[in-house]
């Protein structure tokens, strides 16, 4: 292609956009390469790679909430997630993402988280350090070898109660409802493990072990026994999202409080705990 960097290849292959604007690109970790590596304006260019890059975010709202980094070493960062905070970039979210917040603030380019909790949810998320132990660590959470807990705050229905702990499982796959999942007859592919911790009038703290990690699937099965999530604005009604000047006061209740799994790497029995909570 006699392109000798990446920012050569960018500026023939989009002529649209100015050189300048890739140089900012660059400039502000904008492009990198498929391990996640930031790419610099000196990056060379090699042909048959692949090449990712955000758009800027032009307006992009503040989420006034901090993470915390509960534990690292050689291999590992487990980071305590706060609610509203997108896991990695996409859509309208680029520098508010923990996966950016957590580059800038420790310096460490190749970070690269191992699962994903949604953006409305809080708690624990594990991120690789190194890209060459990436595929390992996500081998651990592919064949469930990683006991995840988490906790929400839902209705209390006393006609459940005698149910509890309930095993539920079902086939969960997307709608035609936008972002919507929803259950359908078949095979099932998603497993969790409720019960309740405590009570408080009409509502309950529920315990809630993942068996199968299918898209929104907490918050699926919960609606599907009548006990929705509080605050939850995707089931049983999806509600509009909002852009900007989001109301804060309202996270939904559903946190991932636990994570153990015997670390591939350094062959460590780890249990992490959220040092949030969720208050009936």
């Amino acid at each position: 292609d006699g392109c000798a960097t990446v920012l050569d290849f960018l500026c023939d292959k989009f002529p649209a956009i100015s050189k300048s604007e890739w140089v900012a690109r660059f400039n502000d970790g904008l492009v990198s390469d498929a391990d996640g590596l930031t790419l610099s304006v000196t990056s060379q260019y090699l042909a048959g790679t692949f090449v990712y890059y955000f758009r800027r975010v032009e307006s992009e709202e503040q989420i006034p909430f901090n993470e915390t980094i509960v534990y690292q070493d050689d291999y590992l960062l487990i980071a305590d997630k706060p609610h509203f905070l997108p896991v990695t970039p996409g859509g309208h979210y680029l520098h508010e993402t923990l996966l950016v917040r957590l580059k800038k603030s420790t310096g460490i380019e190749t970070l690269s988280p191992i699962h994903r909790i949604d953006r409305e949810t809080a708690g624990l998320v594990a991120f690789s350090k190194r890209a060459s132990d990436r595929n390992a660590y996500q081998a651990l959470f592919r064949d469930r070898l990683v006991e995840k807990t988490y906790q929400a705050i839902a209705p209390y229905q006393e006609d459940l109660q005698s149910r509890f702990p309930i095993h539920y499982q079902s086939r969960i796959e997307e709608s035609s409802v936008f972002i919507q999942m929803h259950e359908v007859a078949g095979e099932p592919n998603s497993e969790t493990w409720i019960d309740i911790e405590k009570v408080s009038g009409s509502w309950a703290r529920y315990s809630l072990k993942l068996g199968t990690g299918k898209k929104h699937q907490l918050r699926v099965h919960m609606s599907a026994l009548g006990i929705p999530i509080k605050n939850d604005q995707i089931y049983p009604v999806l509600q509009p999202h909002v852009m900007s000047n989001k109301d804060f006061t309202q996270p939904l209740q559903l946190l991932a409080k636990e994570l153990s799994f015997i670390d591939p790497m350094s062959g460590l029995k780890h249990h992490f705990f959220s040092s949030q909570a969720l208050h009936l």
